[in-house]
C-alpha cells in the first residue's frame, strides 16, 4: 500500500446499518485513475463484491459524494453505490444479514488502475443494534423470536416484526428509533410441508408484546412483508390490541396455506398456478402472473376483510414488484376500503421497485431462491430506484408508527 494515500470513511468507520458513510481518498496524483472496491461476506459464508473507477480531481482527491463512478457495478454519482452494488460471484444470492448482534462488515480499498496494487484500505463496521438496546431470545408458549428493547424507562410503542422467515434485522434497527419490537417469523419451515397456519398464535405474540413492562402504547403496530404481510392484515381483522399495519408488497389475500382461528379455518388459500410460471434466461423464474386472482369467481374466501379493521394501514407497493403485483392487491384493498368509508389508510407506490425492500443500504438483490418454492426467482426492479424507495420507505415507516402508536410521552427517536 501507498503511505501517501489515505481513504476516509466518514463521520467514522463505524456506524449504524442503515446510516450512510461518507467515503474519500486523498493522496492521489492530479487526475489518477482508481478503482474502488468493496467485499462483504454474509452470515452463510457467501462472499459478495463490488467496484467502480474513478477518476482523481486537480488535488488527487476522489469524494464518492460528488464524483461520478466511470465504470463498474455502477454508473454516476451513487455515495453508497459500493454497498448496495454487492453481488456473489455466483447468481440468485441474497445477502443473509438476519441476526442482530454481530455487524455487517465491509471492507473498501482503493486499486491503482494501471498496476492493480491496493494503495488503501479501511474496514467499515455497519452495527445493527445501537448502543444499550437489550435483545432477549423469546420461546413464550407458540412464540419463537427475539425482542429488542431501547434503552432508557420508556414507555415506548410496540411493534411487532412479522417477517415470512425469521430475521432480526428490521427489529432491531426500529428498537434503535426507539420502539420494543418483537421479530418473529410467519413460517418456521422451510420444508413446504406447513398444511395450516393458526392466527392464534400470532395472537400470543401481540399480548406477550403488549404486556411488556417498558411498553406504554395502548395498541401494537405490526410491520410486515411478502407472506408476512397478509398475516399482519388478518391479525388487524380478527385480533383486538392491532393499531397500526405496515404492509410492503403482500397480498390482499391469504395466500398458500390456510388460516385458521379458534380452531376454525377463517380464510382459504390463494394458491399458484404452476403452470404460469415463466423460465427466464437467467436460470430464475417469473412467477408474478402466477398466483390466482382473489376476485375470481370461487376465491373471494381468500380475502382477507381488512374492512372490519380499525387499524390504521401504511400500504407500500413496489411496481416493478415480480413476485406477484403486489400494485393491484394494494390498489384493491384501497379501492375496497374507499367502498366501506373508510379512511384510515394511507399508501405509497414505488416505481421501478422490485419485490425485497427492506432498510436501507444493503446489497441489491434482483433475484434468489424462494423460501416458499424452493426454486430461484426474479424479485424485480431497478438498483439506483429501488436503493431510493428503501430510503424513503425507511423514513415513513417511522413516521408512521410514530404518530399512530402514542403513548403518551413517547420516546420514539427519530
Amino acid at each position: 500500500m501507498s503511505s501517501q494515500v489515505r481513504l476516509r470513511l466518514l463521520p467514522r468507520a463505524t456506524c449504524l446499518y442503515d446510516e450512510p458513510i461518507q467515503l474519500k481518498v486523498a493522496g492521489l496524483r492530479s487526475k489518477q485513475v482508481v478503482t474502488m472496491r468493496a467485499t462483504s461476506t454474509d452470515e452463510r459464508g457467501v462472499v459478495f463484491r463490488s467496484s467502480a473507477t474513478y477518476r482523481a480531481d486537480g488535488s488527487g482527491e476522489v469524494d464518492l459524494n460528488r464524483d461520478p463512478s466511470l465504470r463498474g457495478s455502477y454508473v454516476g454519482v451513487e455515495p453508497m453505490g459500493l454497498l448496495q452494488s454487492l453481488k456473489a460471484d455466483t447468481l440468485h444470492k441474497y445477502f443473509y444479514k438476519n441476526k442482530a448482534l454481530s455487524p455487517h462488515i465491509v471492507k473498501f480499498s482503493v486499486h491503482d488502475e494501471e498496476k492493480d496494487g491496493i494503495l488503501a484500505e479501511e474496514t467499515n463496521e455497519r452495527f445493527l443494534m445501537g448502543e444499550g438496546v437489550s435483545w432477549v431470545s423469546v420461546k413464550e408458549g407458540n412464540i419463537r423470536g427475539a425482542l429488542f428493547t431501547p434503552p432508557g424507562e420508556g414507555p415506548f410503542p410496540a411493534v411487532l416484526d412479522l417477517n415470512t422467515f425469521m430475521s432480526e434485522k428490521r427489529a432491531c434497527l426500529l428498537a434503535n428509533k426507539g420502539f420494543v419490537v418483537l421479530a418473529i417469523a410467519a413460517l418456521n419451515d422451510r420444508s413446504g410441508h406447513i398444511k395450516e397456519i393458526h392466527l392464534d398464535h400470532f395472537k400470543e405474540a401481540v399480548e406477550f408484546l403488549q404486556q411488556q413492562p417498558k411498553v406504554g402504547s395502548k395498541g401494537v403496530g405490526i410491520i410486515s412483508r411478502s407472506k408476512g404481510a397478509d398475516i399482519a392484515l388478518s391479525l388487524a381483522a380478527f385480533v383486538p390490541g392491532v393499531k397500526a399495519v405496515v404492509w410492503i408488497n403482500g397480498s390482499s389475500a391469504n395466500v398458500g396455506i390456510p388460516l385458521y382461528y379458534k380452531k376454525r379455518q377463517i380464510l382459504s388459500p390463494l394458491m399458484l398456478d404452476f403452470s404460469k410460471v415463466i423460465p427466464t434466461e437467467s436460470g430464475a423464474n417469473l412467477i408474478k402472473h402466477a398466483l390466482e386472482n382473489p376476485l375470481a369467481e370461487g376465491k373471494t374466501g381468500t380475502l382477507i376483510p381488512i374492512e372490519r379493521a380499525s387499524a390504521r394501514f401504511l400500504f407500500a407497493a413496489a411496481e416493478d414488484d415480480l413476485n406477484w403485483d403486489s400494485k393491484a392487491y394494494m390498489e384493491e384493498m384501497v379501492e375496497r376500503l374507499k367502498r366501506h368509508g373508510k379512511e384510515n389508510f394511507e399508501s405509497v407506490l414505488y416505481p421501478k421497485a422490485g419485490h425485497l425492500l427492506e432498510p436501507p443500504y444493503g446489497p441489491f438483490c434482483p433475484s434468489a431462491l424462494h423460501g416458499m418454492l424452493n426454486f430461484s426467482v426474479v424479485w424485480g426492479g431497478e438498483p439506483k430506484a429501488h436503493a431510493a424507495a428503501e430510503f424513503h420507505l425507511w423514513k415513513k415507516i417511522q413516521e408512521f408508527l410514530t404518530t399512530h402508536l402514542s403513548c403518551g410521552d413517547v420516546q420514539a427517536n427519530l
